[in-house]
């Protein structure tokens, strides 16, 4: 049984997210290697919510922040030209690759 390999993206930008997505596909086509992917897994939502009046005066107004971390999963077969193309990917800042090799 071949190994496969197992890449996981996380981001807080989904359009950056989405690049990196493509870019795999497009080496599993060239390379000809079976793919199953990208999963969207379910989006975290970071909720932070503030005062507005730093002193405690005056009225309670709020401010409420939110960051949005989404999740992508790639399954592929691991052959050695598709590996080292996946490593020449330019992965740009605020996406975070782990790639798992298993059998």
């Amino acid at each position: 049984m071949p190994q496969k390999a197992r890449i996981s993206l996380v981001s807080t930008d989904a359009k950056k997210l989405e690049e990196v997505c493509n870019q795999i596909k497009m080496i599993a086509e060239r390379t000809g290697v079976a793919l199953s992917g990208p999963v969207p897994l379910p989006t975290k939502h970071l909720k932070v919510p503030c005062r507005k009046s730093p002193d405690g005066e005056g009225t309670e107004t709020w401010d409420h922040w939110e960051m949005r971390i989404h999740k992508r999963l790639i399954d592929l077969d691991a052959s050695d030209r598709a590996l080292r193309q996946l490593m020449r990917i330019q992965v740009p800042d605020g996406v975070n690759i782990e790639i798992v090799l298993r059998s």
